[in-house]
C-alpha cells in the first residue's frame, strides 16, 4: 500500500536457511555455498581493521515510520542507510597466504544495530573469484558470491543478526583481483522479531497464512507471490507473472512505489508456513536478486521488472516452484477477489473478499484506475503488502495493492488495488509506460491468459470458462430480466460448442446451447432467454459445460453466481452529466441513508465531452451523491475543447437537485442530497416536460414525466419548424451539433394541448 510497502537491497541468488540455535556454524546460502577461507585459517578482525558507523538518531526514525504508516506516503521501513564508499583498494587490509592465495577482509560495525545488511555496486569479481559476508560468531555465513551474482556491478545482502559483519574476498593465487565497493550499509533499528528473523510472525493478528484452509484452491497463485527486499532499507510484495508465449519469462508485476533501482532488488520465494499456523522457528525460503526495469506507470501505480539473477538457462530454478500467474485486462468488474502478500515482511497471507468491487481512484490518480476493496472478509493488508496482486474469482491478476486504510482491529477495511486493465496500454504510451508490450509480444488481442506452471504440466487444448453476469446485477427496476454472461477460451482448440446451464435462486436448472467460432484468448457475450422473477433478492448462478462436446481440462473457471433485486414500482431516477475534456478526472457515488454505496461511476474517458447520463432505480428515501474530480476544478471547461460542463439528478422530468454551469467549478469534490418518491410517473396527473442541459452544446436531453402520444418540435425565434419527431419512450435525446448558436423553442403536442420551453444553443 503506498505504505510503500518496499524494500530492496540484495541481488544474487539465494537460498538461505535461518537456523539460529546451532552451537557450530551454519551457511545461509545466499549465493553458491561453500567455506571461506579465511574460517580454514582462523583469521580474525583487529579493531584498526574495523570501520565503526555510530547510531543513527533512532526516535527521529520511528517519528518518521509512525507518520508513514498513518499516510501511507513511503516504504516500510526497517533500517537506516549510512552511503559509503569503502572498497578493496583504500578499506580493510589484505593478507597473502602461503601459497600465495590472496584473501581481503574488512570488518563493518553498526552501533547498536540489530541487523546488519549491505550492498555493493562498482564491484567485478574475475572468475574465480569469492566473496563471502557472515557475522563474527561465523555461524551466519552468506556467499560464496561469483560473479554470476553480480548484475550490473551490483549486489545486495541479507540481514546479518547483530551489529557487527566480516567481508571476505578471496583471490587465487594470479588471479586479477577485479573490484569491491561497498555502496551501503544498512543499520536496521527495528525489533529482533521483527528483523534478527526477517519480520517473521510479526504482522497482525486478523491476517491469515496462505497455507489455511482457504488457501487450498490458490496454491499456485501462492507459488508465483514473492517479497521483495527494495532500497536496502524496506519491503514489498510483488508475483511472477505470465505472458501470452507461456516461455517464463522471469517478469515481476509490483506496484511503482516500490521503485527503487532494480539492480539490487531480491526476491524471495516460499516464505511461507506449511499450514495454517505460524511454525516454530522461521521457515527456509530461497531467493534470487538483481533486475531490470520494463514498464512503471504513477496512474495506476504499476511497476513491471525482469529478473536478471542467479537464473538457470534464463529460468528460475524449479527447485523453487515458480508459477507465472495468469491476468485479465477486460476491465470486467470482478464478482470476487483474494489477494496474497507479506504483510510487514512476515511470511506468506491470504485475504479474502466475496463481494463484487467497485471501480474507484486513489487520492489524486484518474478516476476508475483502481479497483476499491470495501471491507474484507478475512484478513487485511499491512505495510510490505504494497505491490501484491489482486485476482479475480478467475484466479486472473487484476491489479496491484496502491494503498488503504485496512488493518487489523480498524472499522475502515478498504483498500485501493491499481488496475491492470489501465495499466495494460494507457493512450500515448510507449513501451516503458505499458504493460501490453512485455505481456502481448505476439499482439494476439488477448484479453485474458491463464497462469503457467513450467515444471512440465501438458498445456490445456479444452478449457472453457463463463464469467461476468450482466443484467442480473444490482437493482433492477422490472420483474422482466434479461440476463447475459461472457464464454471465455483459455485452451488451445478453438471452441465451437458449450452448454451453459443456468438458474434463479436455487430452482430448476436451464441449458442454452451455444455455438460459433471462439479461438484461444478471445471471449464472447452471450444473451440467455428473458426470465420474470417476483420482487426481492435473488441469485443467479450459471456454469459451462461440454465444450467442444467433450470433456473441460480445466474445472477452475467454469462457474459464475451474482446476486441482485429487484424493485417493483421502484422510482426510476437518472443522473444527467455535460462533461469538460477531461472525463477521466471524474468520478462519483451514490449512498443510501446507510451510506452504501449503491451506484457509482463507470468511468469516462477523455477528449469526448458530451451528454452522459446513468439510469438507477431506487426505493423511495433520501440520498446522498459525492461528485470528485482529480484534478480540482470540478467539471470547468477549457475553452479550447468544451464549455463549462454541468449536472442534473432528476425523476421523471422533476429536477432534484443538480450543479448549473456558473458552479462547473467546485474544486476537487462536491455533495449534493435529494430525497426521492417511490410510484410510477404515469400516476402523476399533470404532464410536463424538462430540458437538460439548458443552454445546450452538441446534444439535448428532453425528459417527459408520463408516456402518451407526443410530437416534438424544435422552433427557430422566426417560427420555422427544424424538427418535428414523435417520440414513443419518456427519454429523447436530440442532436444538436448542426443547430447555429442562438435561442430556439421546442414545443410538445400532448392530447391536442401544447406545451412550450426556451432553449438556448451554445
Amino acid at each position: 500500500m503506498i505504505d510503500l510497502r518496499a524494500i530492496k537491497y540484495f541481488n544474487a541468488t539465494l537460498i538461505l536457511s535461518i537456523l539460529f540455535r546451532l552451537a557450530t556454524f551454519t551457511f545461509a546460502q545466499q549465493g553458491d555455498g561453500g567455506n571461506p577461507k579465511g574460517l580454514k585459517g582462523h583469521l580474525s578482525i583487529k579493531s584498526s581493521d574495523l570501520v565503526t558507523f555510530m547510531e543513527p538518531n533512532i526516535e527521529r526514525l520511528r517519528e518518521e515510520d509512525n507518520l508513514n504508516e498513518q499516510q501511507k506516503i513511503g516504504p516500510w521501513r526497517f533500517g537506516f542507510n549510512h552511503i559509503t564508499n569503502l572498497n578493496a583498494d583504500s578499506s580493510g587490509k589484505w593478507i597473502i597466504l602461503p601459497n600465495g592465495d590472496q584473501i581481503w577482509f574488512l570488518g563493518i560495525k553498526c552501533k547498536n544495530a540489530l541487523s546488519v545488511n549491505l550492498s555493493f555496486a562498482e564491484t567485478f569479481l574475475p572468475i574465480g573469484n569469492e566473496l563471502y559476508v557472515y557475522n563474527p560468531k561465523k555461524d551466519f555465513i552468506l556467499g560464496k558470491f561469483t560473479q554470476n551474482h553480480i548484475y550490473e556491478g551490483q549486489l545486495g545482502t541479507e540481514l546479518i543478526p547483530g551489529d557487527e559483519v566480516i567481508v571476505e574476498y578471496y583471490v587465487p593465487k594470479g588471479n586479477s583481483k577485479g573490484s569491491v565497493k561497498i555502496a551501503t550499509v544498512t543499520h536496521g533499528y527495528r525489533t529482533p522479531v521483527e528483523f534478527l528473523q526477517k519480520s517473521f510472525g510479526n504482522s497482525g493478528f486478523c491476517n491469515r497464512n496462505v497455507n489455511c484452509p482457504e488457501g487450498v484452491s490458490w496454491a499456485n497463485e501462492r507459488n508465483g507471490v514473492v517479497m521483495l527486499v527494495s532500497g536496502s532499507n524496506g519491503f514489498c510484495t510483488g508475483a511472477l507473472i505470465n505472458n501470452v508465449l507461456n516461455d517464463g519469462k522471469p517478469y515481476v508485476l509490483t506496484a511503482d512505489h516500490c521503485y527503487s533501482n532494480p539492480a539490487n532488488w531480491v526476491f524471495r520465494f516460499n516464505w511461507q508456513s506449511d499450514d495454517c499456523d505460524n511454525p516454530p522457528t522461521p521457515p527456509t525460503f530461497q531467493s534470487l536478486s538483481g533486475s531490470v526495469l520494463r514498464a512503471r506507470g504513477t496512474a495506476s501505480d504499476f511497476c513491471l521488472v525482469e529478473i536478471t539473477g542467479g537464473l538457470v538457462d534464463g529460468s528460475i530454478p524449479t527447485s523453487f516452484s515458480p508459477y507465472f500467474c495468469g491476468w485479465d485486462n477486460s476491465g470486467a468488474t470482478p464478482q470476487s477477489a483474494v489477494g496474497i502478500h507479506h504483510p510487514t515482511g512476515d511470511i506468506k497471507k491470504i485475504s479474502i473478499e466475496n463481494n463484487q468491487l467497485i471501480s474507484t481512484s486513489f487520492g489524486t490518480d484518474p478516476a476508475n484506475s483502481h479497483w476499491g476493496v470495501t471491507s474484507w472478509e478475512s484478513g487485511v493488508t499491512e505495510g510490505g503488502s504494497s505491490g501484491s496482486p489482486l485476482f479475480d474469482q478467475n484466479h486472473h491478476i487484476i491489479g496491484q495493492l496502491h494503498g488503504g486504510a485496512s488493518a487489523c482491529g480498524t472499522p475502515i477495511m478498504n483498500d485501493e488495488y491499481g488496475k491492470f486493465s489501465f495499466s495494460w496500454n494507457p493512450s500515448g504510451s510507449s513501451s516503458s509506460g505499458q504493460l501490453k508490450y512485455w505481456l502481448d509480444p505476439k499482439n494476439s488481442g488477448a484479453q485474458f491468459i491463464d497462469g503457467f506452471d513450467p515444471s512440465g504440466s501438458t498445456p490445456v487444448q479444452i478449457d472453457a470458462g463463463i464469467t461476468n453476469p450482466k443484467g442480473v446485477n444490482g437493482r433492477l427496476c422490472s420483474t422482466v430480466v434479461k440476463p447475459s454472461v461472457t464464454i471465455t477460451n483459455s485452451g488451445s482448440e478453438t471452441l465451437t460448442y458449450a452448454e451453459i446451464q443456468y438458474s434463479f435462486d436455487g430452482g430448476a436448472t436451464q441449458t442454452y446451447i451455444w455455438t460459433g467460432t471462439l479461438p484461444q484468448w478471445q471471449s464472447s457475450i452471450v444473451s440467455l432467454p428473458v426470465t420474470n422473477l417476483d420482487e426481492g433478492n435473488h441469485t443467479f448462478v450459471a456454469s459451462i459445460k461440454n465444450p467442444n462436446e467433450s470433456g473441460d481440462q480445466n474445472n477452475n473457471n467454469d462457474k459464475t453466481s451474482t446476486n441482485f433485486s429487484v424493485i417493483v414500482n421502484g422510482a426510476k431516477a437518472r443522473l444527467d452529466v455535460q462533461m469538460d475534456c477531461y472525463g477521466s478526472e471524474i468520478s462519483w457515488e451514490l449512498l443510501d441513508v446507510n451510506n452504501k454505496a449503491i451506484y457509482f461511476s463507470p468511468g469516462y474517458p477523455d477528449n469526448s465531452p458530451g451528454l452522459v447520463q446513468e439510469q438507477w432505480c431506487l426505493n423511495s428515501g433520501c440520498y446522498s451523491f459525492f461528485i470528485k474530480d482529480s484534478y480540482g476544478d470540478g467539471l470547468s471547461g477549457d475553452p479550447s475543447c468544451s464549455p463549462e460542463g454541468s449536472l442534473r439528478i432528476s425523476q421523471g422530468s422533476d429536477s432534484l437537485t443538480g450543479i448549473p454551469q456558473e458552479d462547473a467549478n467546485f474544486g476537487s469534490q462536491k455533495s449534493l442530497s435529494f430525497c426521492i418518491n417511490q410510484g410510477s410517473i404515469d400516476e402523476q396527473e399533470t404532464f410536463s416536460f424538462s430540458l437538460f442541459p439548458n443552454p445546450a452544446d452538441e446534444k439535448i436531453a428532453i425528459t417527459f414525466n408520463k408516456l402518451q402520444s407526443i410530437q416534438l418540435e424544435i422552433i427557430s425565434v422566426l417560427g420555422q419548424v427544424l424538427v418535428v419527431e414523435k417520440v414513443n419512450s419518456v427519454d429523447v435525446v436530440l442532436d444538436t451539433s448542426t443547430f447555429s448558436s442562438g435561442t430556439y423553442f421546442v414545443r410538445v403536442k400532448s392530447n391536442d394541448r401544447f406545451y412550450l420551453q426556451k432553449l438556448v444553443i451554445n
